[in-house]
């Protein structure tokens, strides 16, 4: 018995995510190195974390975005 694999998507036929979140993703890389900045997280440099470790650094990554979306609406005027 043999399976077929499901096509790959082509850039042709893939869906196209709606523009709104086209928007966010954009948003969400541009501010990407101020939310790492205001982290303060240092490197791993090869070293594993537990998971309560990565919990903690990605909560603290999560304020940080929150900050730095805030900082750059203010910025902006909005």
């Amino acid at each position: 018995m043999s399976e077929t694999a499901a096509p790959t998507p082509s850039p042709t036929n893939a869906p196209q995510p709606p523009a709104d979140l086209q928007r966010k993703y954009k948003e969400f890389l541009d501010l990407l190195p101020l939310t790492l900045a205001l982290a303060g997280l240092p490197t791993s440099e090869g070293r594993l974390y537990t998971e309560e470790q990565i919990e903690g650094r990605a909560m603290t990554i999560r304020i940080a975005y929150r900050k730095a979306r805030e900082a750059a609406r203010e910025c902006l005027g909005g």
